[in-house]
């Protein structure tokens, strides 16, 4: 229970216009600095917003053998997120190499639901997964949302267990509708 102790923390709420202001903002934050990869040293950068170049992101995904997807309704779905996270480095001509990804949407009140959740296998087992969940959690507390859903596959719930996430308790089952 002590990781998700961290999540649990005051916003910073503006009392003139009556809003509460965004953890992160659209900048590049250095995350990790000399990430040791098979030799290669990395520093690594996280960047929460909603700006994505779509072509690095299908990249990304075809790199742990996901199902290709219209390129037109990935950008709606990233459209309508609440927000994104992505994890990437700098490479020798100074391009952002996008290594990880996660993007939820949410209610805006009280439920949110993590999606898309990919870290390039070149950099798994790295902790880079577990940093990239914790930072959109930590987010989407900071907007006071407590209900926070996914869905895993089953060869990931394991990781997803040690990071707090629980199989529901009441056996409830989601229930989905597909079209014929």
């Amino acid at each position: 229970m002590t990781f998700w102790k961290s999540f649990f923390y005051n916003k910073k709420y503006n009392t003139i216009n009556n809003s509460y202001t965004k953890s992160i903002h659209k900048q590049n934050i250095l995350i990790i600095k000399n990430l040791n990869n098979k030799g290669n040293i990395f520093d690594i950068y996280l960047n929460i917003n909603n700006e994505i170049n779509l072509y690095d992101l299908e990249k990304l995904c075809d790199s742990v053998g996901w199902v290709k997807r219209p390129i037109k309704k990935v950008k709606i779905a990233i459209d309508n997120s609440f927000l994104i996270a992505c994890l990437f480095y700098n490479n020798n001509n100074n391009n952002k190499e996008l290594i990880g990804f996660a993007r939820a949407t949410s209610d805006e009140s009280f439920n949110a639901t993590i999606w898309d959740v990919v870290v390039h296998p070149e950099f798994q087992s790295k902790g880079l997964g577990k940093l990239l969940m914790s930072q959109i959690i930590k987010e989407l507390r900071y907007y006071d949302i407590s209900t926070i859903t996914l869905f895993a596959d089953p060869q990931v719930i394991k990781f997803y267990k040690h990071l707090g996430f629980i199989v529901d308790p009441d056996g409830v089952k989601g229930m989905f509708w597909y079209p014929l």
